[in-house]
């Protein structure tokens, strides 16, 4: 099954810094989270962390169904 895991964040109604599982790594769309996605990304725990995400969420509810 494609399954992906995507973790947004947001300011005043704007997202900024995305996480997708698919990339498996940080994209900023604005200026401040252009400099947030490289200061998570160098962030070898918190990025691991992430990753690790689609199996712990995604796929675990995946085999509830």
């Amino acid at each position: 099954k494609d399954i992906e895991f995507i973790s947004s964040y947001y300011f005043n109604k704007l997202e900024i810094v995305r996480f997708s599982s698919s990339l498996g790594k940080f994209v900023g769309y604005t200026e401040l989270g252009v400099k947030n996605a490289e200061r998570f990304n160098k962030d070898a725990s918190y990025l691991a962390q992430q990753r690790a995400e689609k199996e712990r969420y995604c796929k675990h509810n995946i085999d509830n169904e």
